[in-house]
């Protein structure tokens, strides 16, 4: 579970005070090799799992990516030669993927937890919570669209080798400083005027921020979606691990259902906790169009439950298939899938890092809650085309 953009999520960036003190963020070209992860060509027998995988049902959700990639001079081929395709079992599918990609094996720096081509697998999910588009005894928690004065600044215009980076900041005189924190904007009147609509928990309004996006049943029985517009530029803190570092829980208990448990069972320290995330997600409204289609992730095509993972860009392209090879949440049962990269998440950081998305509702959220698994992960590259140049420098 992670902050989403699509969600989505939260490109970290050094806040700074001024635009001239933007240079100390800038990672020098020593530090960037210090921290170059190899991404190693494999043969498709290499991938645990490639040949046991429904890999046709993967199909409609590449396509989607197709849709968002497929002008780019290394989609054109490969999408071109998609939409010949009728693609009906999981051969089919194969031969289409072998024959137009290149695996390569995701690695990252070694760490004493995992070995170094395992990392963490979490799931993320569209919640449905109730609301009302004023506020009644029943629904007293707002939920918001962006502020008017939150500047959102591309860094790229400023140093070229911080492209994909945003800074997030407000205005004070002529200096550009860090935007107002959670605690600031939950508990003052910052925000008022930007209600979009209200609901009944404030636990369910940060899950409803951490997964991005999420539908809301209005009391007139209309069902709506919000999905991700901006975020306040702080970086997203887990509340686990601060449960965790204040002794209330263990690791096995910090998930979504052991946090709402702790909550209910400690109501007047709610706002502590929450606040201890100084990130917080701004929403849009969008009308349901489909009730069987997902949220747009960062990608801007609709997320496929069980399909479509968020990545770290800085490693992953947007629109790549990866297939991942984890477990079930909380088991040991094998999960091997062909998936697309069509999100990213404020907690998704590194190459072997993913966030499985379940899909809409109680089910989906339950799957999400409990999946902190160990999991590997290969990226499909067209062949015949040359990696992005932040996974060739990583590459070296």
């Amino acid at each position: 579970m992670a902050e989403h953009t699509s969600s989505r999520a939260i490109v970290g960036t050094c806040i700074a005070v001024t635009l001239i003190a933007l240079s100390a963020c800038v990672t020098s070209p020593k530090q960037r090799e210090e921290q170059n992860v190899p991404y190693q060509p494999v043969d498709w027998s290499q991938i645990d799992g490639w040949t046991d995988d429904s890999t046709h049902e993967a199909w409609s959700a590449f396509l989607n990516s197709c849709k968002a990639r497929g002008k780019r001079p290394e989609w054109l081929a490969v999408c071109a030669a998609a939409k010949q395709q009728t693609i009906v079992d999981p051969a089919g599918a194969r031969r289409f993927f072998e024959a137009q990609f290149n695996a390569y094996r995701l690695l990252k720096d070694k760490d004493a937890q995992r070995p170094r081509d395992t990392g963490l697998i979490t799931g993320y999910y569209e919640p449905l919570l109730f609301g009302a588009r004023k506020p009644v005894p029943t629904f007293t928690v707002p939920l918001y669209a962006p502020p008017d004065d939150l500047l959102t600044i591309d860094l790229a215009g400023l140093y070229p080798e911080l492209k994909g980076k945003t800074l997030r900041g407000r205005l004070q005189g002529k200096k550009v400083i860090p935007y107002y924190s959670r605690a600031e904007l939950d508990n003052g009147p910052l925000l008022n005027g930007k209600e979009l609509v209200w609901v009944d928990g404030a636990l369910d309004a940060f899950y409803l921020q951490v997964q991005g996006s999420g539908r809301v049943q209005l009391t007139d029985g209309e069902t709506i979606r919000l999905a991700y517009a901006d975020q306040n530029g702080h970086p997203y803190r887990s509340i686990g691990r601060y449960l965790i570092d204040k002794g209330e829980l263990t690791v096995a208990q910090a998930t979504a259902q052991g946090i709402r448990e702790w909550v209910e069972a400690h109501p007047a320290r709610i706002r502590e906790v929450l606040d201890s995330n100084p990130s917080m997600v701004f929403f849009r409204e969008e009308r349901i169009a489909d009730a069987n289609e997902g949220p747009k992730g960062a990608l801007a095509v609709p997320l496929t439950p069980g399909r479509s993972i968020a990545v770290d860009p800085n490693y992953i392209p947007l629109g790549a298939p990866v297939f991942l090879s984890t477990t079930y949440p909380a088991t040991d049962t094998p999960l091997r899938r062909l998936m697309m990269a069509q999100d990213t998440g404020g907690a998704i950081k590194g190459s072997v890092r993913a966030d499985f998305f379940w899909g809409f509702g109680k089910a989906a959220g339950e799957s999400a809650g409990r999946m902190r698994q160990d999991g590997r992960m290969w990226v499909l590259w067209p062949k015949g085309q040359m990696l992005p140049d932040s996974v060739i420098q990583r590459g070296r």
